[in-house]
């Protein structure tokens, strides 16, 4: 039993922010979108899970617009400099709240 469910998490995500994507209950199919292909621009919820936070932040490094995410709480617990090392790549990351 999971905690949340990942594929529908990760494939709801992807599509607000503008992403193809084919879903079922334990498969998925995205569509690629090319480099700078892909609008983003939306708020994805986390379900409280730090690998389905840290993906959509990751996706915010190639989207037009940034990318938010509902809670990154999970994430300082998991992985602690994963802000940080998100800004050596480059990533403008506002911590609302911190």
């Amino acid at each position: 039993m999971k905690e949340s469910d990942r594929i529908d998490a990760m494939a709801t995500g992807l599509r607000a922010n503008g992403v193809e994507v084919e879903d079922g209950a334990d498969w998925w199919i995205v569509h690629g979108r090319g480099a700078g292909g892909v609008a983003g621009g939306a708020c994805c919820a986390t379900h409280l899970d730090h690998r389905i936070a840290m993906s959509f932040l990751c996706l915010g490094l190639s989207t037009q617009n940034p990318v938010r995410i509902d809670d990154g709480g999970p994430i300082t617990t998991s992985f602690p400099i994963f802000m940080n090392l998100m800004r050596g790549l480059g990533a403008k990351v506002d911590e609302v709240g911190a």
